[in-house]
C-alpha cells in the first residue's frame, strides 16, 4: 500500500467501494486491550463503514505483546492508514465529514490529552476536532482502579460531550469466551455512532424461572 499526496495509506483491497461512505474514525492507544480496536475495525469493514485508523506506537507494542498480529495485520483491516504524526491529515480538520471517533482502547495518557486540549498527535487532534465539531467521541478507556484524578479527567470530557465507555463484560449475554466479551463491549460502543452490528446480544426483558 502506497501513501497518497497526503501520506495517508489507502487500502487497495476497498478503494474501489463508493467514496460517500459513512466514515468513522478509529484511534488505538497503547493502552492494556488492542482486541478491541482490531475488532472495530472488523466490524467497519462487516457494515462497510469507512475506518480511518491512526495508531500510536505504544499501541503497536501492545499488540506484538497481547496477540499474533503485525502492524500490517492491524492497518489491513483499516480502508485509510493516518500517520501518527500527521498533523495535516484529513481527520484534522473539522471539514472532513465523519460520524464521529472511537478510541479503542484509551489509554489514561490519551484521555487526559484530550482533556486538556493540547493535543502533540494526529490521533488526539482528531479527538479534538470530534469535540469542536460536537460528533460523538467514545473512549473505550483501560484503566483500574481509578484515582481522583483520573475521575476528574473523564467528568471534563464528558461535560466536553465525549462518552466514557469502558469495556466492561456483559454478564446477561452469557458469554462463553473472551472474543464473545470484546465483540459485545466493541458493538455496544459502536451502538453509540447508530451502527447495528450482528454479534451484539440484545436484552429482551427479564424472564420467570422456566424460560431462564
Amino acid at each position: 500500500m502506497d501513501p497518497d499526496v497526503n501520506g495517508a495509506v489507502r487500502n487497495p483491497a476497498t478503494s474501489g467501494r463508493p467514496q460517500d461512505r459513512a466514515r468513522l474514525v478509529v484511534g488505538i492507544s497503547g493502552a492494556s486491550g488492542v482486541i478491541h480496536g482490531v475488532r472495530v475495525l472488523d466490524a467497519l469493514r462487516e457494515l462497510d463503514v469507512e475506518s480511518h485508523l491512526v495508531v500510536t506506537r505504544a499501541a503497536l507494542l501492545t499488540l506484538s505483546q497481547e496477540t499474533d498480529l503485525t502492524p500490517d495485520d492491524l492497518t489491513g483491516r483499516a480502508d485509510v492508514t493516518h500517520r501518527l504524526n500527521d498533523v495535516g491529515a484529513s481527520i484534522a480538520s473539522g471539514s472532513f465529514r465523519t460520524l464521529g471517533m472511537i478510541v479503542a482502547p484509551c489509554s489514561v495518557r490519551t484521555m487526559s490529552e484530550i482533556a486538556t486540549g493540547v493535543t502533540s498527535s494526529l490521533l488526539t487532534r482528531a479527538a479534538d476536532v470530534v469535540l469542536k465539531e460536537r460528533r460523538p467521541l467514545v473512549l473505550m478507556v483501560r484503566e483500574t482502579p481509578l484515582h481522583l484524578g483520573h475521575l476528574r479527567t473523564m467528568t471534563s470530557l464528558a461535560e466536553m460531550g465525549a462518552t466514557i465507555a469502558p469495556p466492561l463484560p456483559a454478564f446477561y449475554a452469557k458469554p462463553t469466551s473472551i472474543a464473545e466479551m470484546v465483540d459485545q463491549s466493541v458493538g455496544r460502543a459502536l451502538d453509540l455512532f447508530g451502527l447495528d452490528w450482528s454479534p451484539v446480544k440484545r436484552w429482551d426483558g427479564l424472564k420467570g424461572p422456566a424460560e431462564a
